[in-house]
């Protein structure tokens, strides 16, 4: 089933257009949103509760736009939430390895260098760069994720997190800018900086 007669169905309180949605975009929904919370109950939580709004709110759904960036926006808006609220109670300075699952998430970062010769590098920036984020606020994180895994836009960015330009330009810089801090003398440091000039 394609996406508009998914849509079409959802519209007509017909909830079998939901499972192609789901489909089509519960994996890119709970990576970004796992790259928010770093917590995956808490991410997979966050998705299933926004394809449940997406159905009741289908009716505000126009049919003139993307729905992956109603969707998205959606997705993102949840997990900030949802990050901010496990700020409450969880501390970032807890064993990143109790935190999730490396070989996983390492998976879901884009090698730019691929070959034997740089796995060992590649790992270190991998668990560099996690750990650098970990440490960045909630809506710092959430620019990260649309910016360089979604790979959207400024415009695009400010779309889906319904935000003036300049807020998105803001929250980048600060962001980039936190992280060159966080990785500068961390272990995989040479790899660390190839990510921050190709950045």
């Amino acid at each position: 089933m394609d996406e508009q007669t998914a849509i079409s169905r959802l519209k007509q309180g017909d909830i079998g257009g939901l499972a192609a949605l789901v489909e089509r975009y519960e994996v890119r929904a709970v990576r970004a949103a796992f790259l928010i919370t770093h917590d995956q109950t808490t991410a997979e939580d966050v998705v299933q509760n926004a394809f449940l709004r997406a159905f009741q709110r289908i009716d505000q759904f126009d049919n003139s736009r993307p729905f992956a960036s109603w969707f998205m926006r959606s997705v993102v808006n949840a997990a900030i939430q949802a990050a901010r609220r496990g700020q409450q109670t969880i501390s970032l300075d807890r064993d990143v390895g109790n935190a999730f699952d490396a070989d996983t998430f390492a998976e879901r970062l884009p090698d730019p260098r691929p070959g034997p010769a740089d796995e060992v590098e590649m790992a270190e920036l991998r668990a560099t760069v996690w750990e650098a984020l970990a440490q960045l606020s909630p809506e710092q994180r959430a620019v990260v994720v649309l910016r360089y895994y979604l790979d959207l836009s400024g415009a695009e960015m400010a779309d889906e997190l319904d935000v003036p330009p300049g807020t998105i330009r803001w929250r980048l810089h600060a962001a980039r800018k936190r992280l060159r801090g966080l990785l500068r003398g961390a272990p995989g440091r040479d790899a660390a900086q190839r990510w921050q000039e190709e950045g």
